[in-house]
């Protein structure tokens, strides 16, 4: 008896349904069409009697389904059709949208971002149809966690949120060009906070020649305004002395210039981001796992190609045809984990609705290099022998780190290609930024270990200047356990360079320089004082003038880091009289 019929023939059930198509024995088996009793019909693949493989399903509804299933199962990728208009074109799980996937609703509104369980999950864009736009992260279908709500007439809220409304700190820029600086509770403005209006002609901006805005220091309780104190400031010493807690404040590290369109790379931008949001997207659904030898292997790639007008796995877009190739998913998945990088900020970090900027002064490589809008990655462009040397000490990077916490390397988080139309290949690296710190660094050097042509001529010295292994006059006094912790690691960093044949490699080094009047100020000040540094025009002159030439580091108190967002393994920090937050401060103030 024959196990299998290739001709087609068809059945009808004993329940009334009716099979037309192959079997394997007596069980669907091939391609076959099937047609339930109510009006359902399935015609595509079947696999020993389960839907399985490409298909269509289509509901006496009107609803439709073209895509994969598995198991009986709506799985895999494919494009859902409702009987209100609606449409899902991403990817599914066990019947339920999960995974990436854009959705145009009923009523206009669509969503593009991470689903699970069949709700917006991780990040998204949802665009309401009057034009209202929020970017951010989602949790069980409704606005969690950091995003930003964009409204038609101009307003801007970058905020925390919690089921569907502003909980925790925020920024809100009104079109009037008014700021508010605060902290919401369940939707409504709660506690202190600070506003800024700009202010018309009056005494207080008179003969000034510079631009005035009106400080507005407020405390809300539950929506209530309790209080109200105005201030005159100019915008500059609001710009200058303001260092708060998010990412429009922080202070740029050098010349750079934010894309725009018509910006030569204004194009390269957004094939990134589209790739990176893909990408992530395809991965993260993914449960995390252990990295193998085959996801190092040249097999361990995502391919895809991104036409302007969409595809069945990709959005429509903006910019030019191209094709994304993404190396070695899974090992930056669980590195992206391994240095606590969420992958909804990752996206709103880099894929956001914000441009990317680019250094307006590349390295002697030739490399390009670009920032996030809030600075906390850094993405380099490569050349094709740097991305195989990258690749090829992948399996030993990914070793060293994860043993070694304290570890001084470069944080990579992905690296990826794209190929332009007349195949133009342009390679790239994400990385931490090390200098994205709440504290600003005046100071930077690349420290090489020679002498050879490593200083910088005096006069060439400014805020964005990089300095060099001469420049650097300070000494650096340390508890024995800490520096002993401290060269073990830079002994073993080195090691494994030298490992991989690497020779040209500097350690980079930032300070922060904390004004010696405000460690004498007594603690009772401390609230007011913790944001001051001292001013750019202040610095050289500081410097000149002062006599001490070397700093104090000890361990930090539990908890009171203030380190960058991808720090692991414990940090050195300099304290003096009681200001924990303070990473450097000069000795004799204190002690």
């Amino acid at each position: 008896m024959a196990e299998t019929s290739a001709a087609q023939r068809g059945n009808t059930l004993p329940n009334g349904d009716i099979y037309v198509g192959n079997f394997a024995g007596l069980v669907p088996h091939g391609f076959g069409k099937y047609m339930w009793t109510d009006g359902t019909l399935y015609y595509g693949e079947w696999d020993t009697s389960k839907m399985t493989g490409r298909g269509v399903i289509q509901w006496p509804s009107g609803a439709s389904y073209d895509g994969d299933l598995c198991g009986g199962f709506i799985d895999g990728t494919g494009t859902f059709k409702g009987v209100d208009g609606s449409v899902y074109k991403g990817s599914w799980r066990m019947n339920k949208k999960h995974g990436m996937g854009p959705m145009v609703y009923a009523n206009g509104d669509t969503y593009e971002g991470l689903w699970n369980e069949g709700l917006p999950d991780g990040f998204g864009k949802y665009t309401w149809v009057d034009g209202n736009i929020y970017i951010g992260g989602w949790k069980s279908g409704k606005m969690n966690g950091r995003g930003v709500m964009q409204w038609t007439n101009g307003d801007t809220l970058d905020c925390n949120w919690l089921n569907g409304l502003a909980h925790g700190n925020g920024f809100c820029k009104y079109a009037s060009g008014a700021c508010y600086i605060g902290t919401w509770d369940t939707g409504l403005k709660d506690g202190h906070d600070s506003s800024t209006e700009p202010l018309a002609t009056d005494n207080c901006v008179q003969d000034s020649g510079v631009d005035k805005v009106l400080v507005y220091e407020r405390e809300y309780v539950q929506g209530v305004l309790i209080s109200e104190k105005p201030k005159c400031h100019d915008s500059g010493m609001l710009d200058s002395g303001k260092t708060q807690e998010h990412t429009w404040q922080k202070q740029s590290g050098g010349p750079m210039e934010t894309i725009f369109k018509g910006h030569r790379s204004y194009y390269l931008m957004l094939n990134l981001q589209l790739g990176i949001r893909y990408t992530v997207g395809k991965i993260t659904p993914v449960p995390l796992r252990e990295v193998r030898s085959n996801d190092f292997g040249p097999r361990a790639r995502i391919r895809m190609y991104f036409p302007t007008e969409g595809s069945q796995y990709t959005p429509p877009h903006h910019s030019v045809n191209f094709f994304w190739k993404d190396y070695c998913p899974m090992v930056f998945r669980n590195l992206r984990e391994m240095f606590h990088i969420d992958a909804a900020d990752y996206m709103m970090s880099i894929c956001g609705d914000d441009s990317l900027k680019e250094l307006s002064s590349p390295g002697k490589s030739g490399s390009i290099f670009y920032l996030s809008q809030d600075e906390r990655f850094v993405i380099k462009t490569l050349r094709k022998a740097e991305l195989k040397i990258l690749l090829k000490m992948l399996p030993k990077y990914y070793s060293h780190v994860r043993a070694y916490d304290n570890t001084l390397i470069t944080k990579f988080f992905g690296v990826h290609r794209i190929t332009l139309k007349g195949g133009r290949k342009v390679r790239f690296a994400v990385m931490g930024n090390m200098f994205c710190t709440e504290l600003r660094i005046h100071r930077k050097y690349d420290l090489k270990g020679s002498t050879q042509g490593r200083s910088t001529k005096k006069q060439n010295i400014n805020e964005n200047t990089t300095l060099k292994d001469l420049d650097l006059s300070y000494v650096f006094h340390v508890d024995k356990p800490w520096r002993d912790a401290l060269f073990r690691q830079i002994s073993l960093d080195c090691m494994f360079l030298e490992s991989q044949f690497i020779i040209d490699y500097s350690m980079l080094l930032g300070i922060h320089f904390r004004a010696p009047y405000h460690l004498k100020t007594s603690s009772s000040h401390q609230s007011s004082l913790e944001r001051c540094g001292i001013p750019d025009s202040e610095l050289l002159q500081y410097e000149e003038k002062s006599s001490w030439k070397g700093f104090l580091l000890v361990a930090h108190e539990p908890g009171t880091t203030v380190g960058g967002s991808h720090i692991r393994g414990s940090m050195v920090r300099a304290s003096e009289a009681g200001y924990e937050e303070v990473d450097l401060v000069l000795p004799g103030t204190g002690r």
